[in-house]
């Protein structure tokens, strides 16, 4: 198991300085420059954060690339894409040699045909020796284009297999670049490209929804009962949310404590019913030790939601569903609290907040 973040408070604070620091820096919102600025920030890795801090104000994205392939080589796979881009560069060079050679052979073929057609059509020099010559010189020629033909076939099918092994490590690297490690659910990088995709429709900015949770008290489980603990923690609370949804909607853990929901074609009611069941699911989700029987008390999670249509864009949707989490944190934990339904929720330029 993977440790879990302790710093529960000052996550959401992180996303949001992110996102505001990507734009101070005009740095493109990819999703590997997400996970980059994500980890500098949370100050976690000393070298990261002051590999990021030497780029200057205006960092180029080979520049990031860069930091991405050293410090998060598992993400970062060029080698990778690189090696099946060799080979499929490989595997279609030798499959258009092939075609070139099956048309070569079939011109030779055409070419006996007609000098053979031509023979033919001047009946005076036609003799039973020379029809016996034309005849076997057919026969020869047709039995060796059919066994090159069979061979060019046989040769494309063992290609095609390649290409289709090579296609199938792609998209399992692509898989595994979006899955979280710990609760195999959606990661931060598969969650910033479905929330750009909200805004690049109006149906999806009509019928989409963000809901944010944080388990409550999340740093006291990992100080009192360590690390482990805690990662078993969030692993039974990733499939409370992931069992609890349909199989069209999206869940990704976000960060150490941190989960997001985007809940499709649903009303604001409706997406607040989902919240309220996965809440109270989770709190009555016994947490105990199978192997010494340890009861790790009642683990509960507070809950912001926001409606797309209430959204300028990702950025701001993201922003006003944390809003709501804190406000949901900051009224007693271990519930649900509406966007739509806080004072003041209209003002564009709200102000970073500051978590207890």
């Amino acid at each position: 198991m993977q440790p879990a973040a302790a710093q529960t408070d000052r996550n959401s604070d992180i996303a949001t300085a992110v996102v505001t620091t990507m734009r101070q820096l005009g740095v493109l919102g990819l999703p590997r420059n997400y996970e980059i600025f994500y980890e500098a920030l949370k100050g976690t890795n000393r070298e990261l954060s002051l590999a990021v801090v030497a780029l200057g104000n205006r960092p180029t994205q080979d520049d990031l690339d860069r930091i991405g392939r050293a410090f998060f080589a598992q993400h970062h796979g060029p080698g990778i894409v690189e090696q099946a881009r060799d080979v499929l560069a490989r595997e279609l060079e030798d499959i258009a040699l092939l075609l070139r050679s099956e048309r070569s052979h079939i011109e030779k073929y055409g070419k006996i045909l007609d000098e053979t057609s031509s023979g033919l059509a001047n009946r005076s020099l036609l003799s039973q020796d020379l029809l016996q010559k034309v005849a076997s010189a057919m026969a020869i020629a047709t039995n060796s284009t059919l066994d090159h033909g069979k061979q060019v076939a046989s040769t494309l099918s063992d290609k095609t297999a390649e290409l289709e092994s090579v296609k199938s490590k792609l998209e399992e690297y692509k898989r595994l670049a979006d899955t979280d490690p710990l609760t195999h659910i959606w990661n931060r990088r598969a969650f910033d490209k479905q929330i750009t995709a909200i805004y690049t429709s109006n149906k999806g900015i009509l019928f989409n929804a963000l809901i944010l949770a944080d388990i409550d008290h999340f740093k006291d489980v990992n100080d009192r009962y360590g690390h482990p603990v805690g990662d078993k923690i969030i692993q039974i609370v990733a499939e409370i949310f992931q069992t609890s949804i349909r199989e069209d909607m999206f869940v990704a853990r976000t960060g150490g404590e941190e989960f997001a929901l985007i809940i499709e074609g649903a009303s604001e009611d409706t997406t607040y019913e989902i919240a309220e069941r996965i809440r109270v699911l989770i709190e009555q989700t016994p947490f105990t030790s199978s192997q010494t029987g340890t009861n790790y008390g009642t683990v509960t999670v507070s809950m912001g939601i926001c409606m797309a249509s209430e959204a300028e864009s990702p950025e701001d949707l993201y922003t006003k569903a944390d809003r709501a989490l804190y406000r949901s944190k900051v009224g007693g934990r271990n519930r649900v609290t509406r966007h739509s339904t806080m004072a003041g929720r209209t003002g564009k330029n709200w102000l970073l907040y500051k978590k207890d």
